[in-house]
C-alpha cells in the first residue's frame, strides 16, 4: 500500500528526525550510492564503519541506550586520567532554571566535575520558531568517562528530567550536548565531537566563549581553538556571528535569575538602597534599631525608587568588632519578618548583607533573594556551599583581611590596584564555582572603601573597564557578570570634599556613582536613594547617547 504525504506532513516528518538519526540516514545514503553504481553488487564498494579518532577500546553504542533505565556505576567504564570537557545546556519547557540546576547536580553524581560555568542566555528559538524562548549556557569540567559513556550519562539525565523524543529542534525541558572532549575529534555513528553545529549558533558560542580566557591557557584549550580552522580560533568564529555586540540585539540576551524572574542588567542601572540595623555603622548607625523605625525607612527607600534593598545587621566599617551568628540574627529576623509581610516589599529585590552561612540560610528561608558577602566567602568558607544549595545570587566583594584589619599597611599594598583586584576577585569566583555557585548567579563588587586608600578608590571607579579587561584574561564569563559599586558617603569622599559628616557627602556620592555607571557599573548601592535614582537616570541617558552617536 502506498501513502501520499502533503508538504506539511513531510515537514513534520523531517523536523521529527533527531540529529543522530539524520547522521544514520546520511550514512545509509552514502553506502547505497556505490552499490547502485556497481549494478546492485551488494557487499562491493560499501563504505567502512565511520572512524573514531580515539583509543579503539571506546565502543560506539545505540541511540538513547539508557532512556528508561537507570545507569549503575558498574556499567560505566572510567579512564585512568581526567579529560577536560565542555557541555552545552539548553531548554525551554518547564522550570528552566530548576532543570539546569538539577542537570548540574546529576552530572556531579555521574562523574563530571564542573570547574567553570558560562553566563546564562535567553534566546529566541531557531529552526522551529513557534515555541517558547530557550535558556542556554555551558559548563567546563573534567571527567574520567570516555566520550560514549559520557553521552550515555547525558542522555540518561535528559530522560530523568522528562525529555522524550519529539519534533527536531522543538520544545524540550533539557538538552545536553558535548561540545569538546579533551583535544580529541570523535566521529562515530552516534557522536561527533566537536559538535558539528557549534560554528553556526550564537546561543551555543556565547556561553562557550565565557568559559575561555583572552590569554592562552593550556594545550587542550589551544586544540579547541584549532578546531575552528581560523587564525584566532574560536574568537574569529564568535566575531563573525556578531560577537559581544550581538548580545541584547540579535534575539539573545544575558540574564541573571532572580526569584521567578530573569533580569537583564544591561537595560538600566539598578539602585540598591541601604538599611543598616546596627548601632555603629559609619553613616546611620543607631537610627534603625527598632523594627518600626527600620520598616519606616524601608518604605522610604521604596518610595524614592529603590530596585533593591540591602539589609545588614552587622557593621563592616573599618575596625568594627564582630557579632556572633546569634547576635546578628537577633537584630535581623524581627525586622526582616515585618518587611517581608508589608505590601511595599512586593516586587522588590531583598538582599542580606552578611558573611555568615547560617545567617544567609535563615534570611533566604524567610524570603530574601540575594546574599551579599563583603568577604567573598573568606570569613566563613561554609557560606559558598550554603549559597550553592540555596540557589540564590551571590554578591562577592573584594576585601583583604576583615573589617578590623582591612585598612592596615599590608592590606593597602598593591602593585596595580586594577590588576590585583581583578586577580583576587577571579580567585573568589573560582572558589564559588567549585562550591557549586554557577557564574550566572554571581555579582562582582570591587569593594570601594574596603582595603583601599583614597587613590585606590578613585582608580577603581574611574577604570572599571580596566578591571573587566584584567578579569577577562582569566575568564571572559567572569568579566561579564554584573558589577555592583558602593561608594556611598564613604570616607574618601569626605577627604576630597572636606565633609566630616557622612550625610553631607550625598552630592559627592552622586558624582562617584555617575562615574561608576559610565564605567559599566550595573548596580549602585546608596544611602540616599532619591539622589541615587536621579544619578542612575542621568548615567543611563549618557550611556544611551554614547551608543547612539558611537562616541566613546
Amino acid at each position: 500500500m502506498h501513502y501520499l504525504l502533503n508538504c506539511t506532513e513531510l515537514k513534520l516528518v523531517w523536523l521529527s528526525i533527531s540529529d543522530s538519526m539524520m547522521f544514520k540516514i546520511k550514512k545509509a545514503l552514502k553506502e547505497m550510492l556505490p552499490v547502485a553504481k556497481s549494478g546492485f553488487n551488494f557487499g562491493v564498494g560499501r563504505n567502512p564503519r565511520p572512524s573514531l579518532s580515539i583509543n579503539s577500546s571506546v565502543k560506539p553504542f545505540n541511540l538513547f541506550p539508557s532512556v528508561g533505565r537507570p545507569i549503575s556505576s558498574s556499567s560505566i567504564q572510567a579512564q585512568s586520567t581526567d579529560q577536560e570537557i565542555v557541555i552545552a545546556l539548553g531548554g525551554n519547557v518547564g522550570n528552566r532554571i530548576q532543570n539546569f540546576n538539577e542537570a548540574l547536580r546529576l552530572m556531579k553524581n555521574y562523574g563530571v566535575t564542573v570547574t567553570r560555568h558560562g553566563c546564562l542566555y535567553e534566546a529566541e528559538p531557531t529552526y522551529v520558531t513557534d515555541q517558547p524562548k530557550f535558556l542556554n549556557s555551558a559548563i567546563r569540567g573534567t571527567t574520567k568517562l570516555n566520550p560514549h559513556d559520557l553521552l550515555t550519562v547525558l542522555k540518561q539525565i535528559e530522560a530523568e528530567l522528562g525529555r522524550t523524543s519529539g519534533i527536531r529542534y522543538g520544545p524540550r525541558p533539557i538538552d545536553l550536548d558535548i561540545l569538546f572532549y579533551g583535544n580529541l575529534r570523535v566521529n562515530s555513528e552516534n557522536l561527533t565531537v566537536p559538535h558539528e553545529r557549534i560554528w553556526e549558533r550564537p546561543f551555543v558560542l556565547a556561553p562557550l566563549m565565557d568559559l575561555l580566557g583572552s590569554s592562552g591557557e593550556n594545550d587542550t584549550v589551544a586544540a579547541w581553538h584549532s578546531f575552528a580552522n581560523c587564525k584566532n580560533g574560536l574568537f574569529d568564529i564568535w566575531n563573525k556571528l556578531g560577537g559581544e555586540s550581538s548580545i541584547g540585539n540579535e534575539g539573545i540576551k544575558r540574564v541573571l535569575p532572580l526569584g521567578d524572574q530573569l533580569v537583564d542588567w544591561s537595560k538600566k542601572t539598578h539602585v540598591m538602597g541601604i538599611l543598616n540595623l546596627t548601632p555603629d555603622s559609619f553613616s546611620d548607625g543607631g537610627k534603625f534599631l527598632e523594627a518600626r523605625d527600620a520598616v519606616s525607612h524601608f518604605r522610604s527607600l521604596i518610595s524614592e525608587g529603590a530596585d533593591m534593598v540591602d539589609i545588614g545587621a552587622q557593621s563592616t566599617r573599618p575596625f568594627a568588632g564582630r557579632l556572633t551568628v546569634d547576635q546578628e540574627l537577633d537584630r535581623l529576623i524581627p525586622v526582616l519578618d515585618e518587611i517581608i509581610n508589608i505590601p511595599e516589599s512586593k516586587g522588590i529585590i531583598l538582599s542580606v548583607d552578611t558573611f555568615y552561612a547560617d545567617v544567609a540560610a535563615e534570611a533566604v528561608s524567610r524570603g530574601v533573594h540575594v546574599v551579599n558577602d563583603v568577604s567573598g566567602g573568606t570569613l566563613d568558607p561554609q557560606i559558598l556551599g550554603v549559597v550553592a544549595s540555596l540557589g540564590v545570587p551571590f554578591i562577592t566583594m573584594h576585601m583583604r583581611g576583615d573589617p578590623s584589619t582591612m585598612q592596615n599597611h599590608d592590606n593597602l599594598h598593591y602593585g596595580d590596584v586594577c590588576k590585583d583586584v581583578a586577580s583576587e576577585f577571579f580567585q573568589r569566583v573560582s572558589a564559588a564555582e567549585l562550591a557549586g555557585i554557577p557564574l550566572w548567579r554571581i555579582v562582582a563588587d570591587p569593594g570601594i572603601g574596603f582595603s583601599k586608600s583614597c587613590e585606590h578608590n578613585l582608580e577603581l571607579i574611574s577604570n572599571l573597564p580596566s578591571v573587566r579587561r584584567e578579569i577577562e584574561k582569566f575568564s571572559l564569563g567572569a568579566s561579564r557578570v554584573p558589577f555592583l559599586v558602593g561608594p556611598s558617603r564613604k570616607r574618601f569622599l569626605g577627604e576630597i570634599c572636606g565633609k566630616l559628616d557622612p550625610a553631607a557627602r550625598d552630592p559627592a556620592t552622586v558624582a562617584a556613582v555617575t562615574g561608576a555607571i559610565l564605567g559599566g557599573a550595573n548596580i549602585v548601592r546608596v544611602h540616599n536613594v532619591g539622589f541615587g535614582v536621579d544619578a542612575a537616570k542621568v548615567g543611563d541617558a549618557l550611556l544611551k547617547h554614547r551608543r547612539k552617536t558611537g562616541k566613546f
